[in-house]
């Protein structure tokens, strides 16, 4: 496995915010990027900037197994195609986001 680029790691602690968590343990040896408490429910995201269509598939089982009501996956804008096709062939229910969180599809 290789290292988080800084990049990563910091939009990471960003999805997180200053009191909740990054990498939070997932069954099997997987970890979430990042989970947030907001109001009554938790939010799950992951980040994947760049990736083909099978890393998009793992970060969208990723966050169907967290459990978490609210599920963002966080990718480029040129690849938000590609990562809400992968959402769909999962049955994950959440948003697509571009990273600076300007643009956002809703996956149903």
């Amino acid at each position: 496995m290789m290292p988080e680029k800084p990049s990563h790691k910091r939009a990471e602690r960003k999805a997180a915010g200053k009191r909740d968590k990054t990498e939070v343990p997932l069954p099997r040896g997987r970890r979430l990027d990042a989970k947030k408490k907001v109001g009554g429910a938790f939010r799950a995201e992951e980040i994947q900037p760049i990736g083909s269509g099978k890393a998009f598939l793992d970060a969208a089982r990723r966050l169907r197994d967290s459990g978490s009501k609210i599920k963002i996956l966080r990718t480029r804008q040129e690849n938000m195609d590609k990562a809400e096709e992968a959402m769909r062939k999962t049955w994950v229910r959440g948003q697509v986001q571009n990273m600076g969180g300007t643009k956002r599809k809703s996956v149903k």
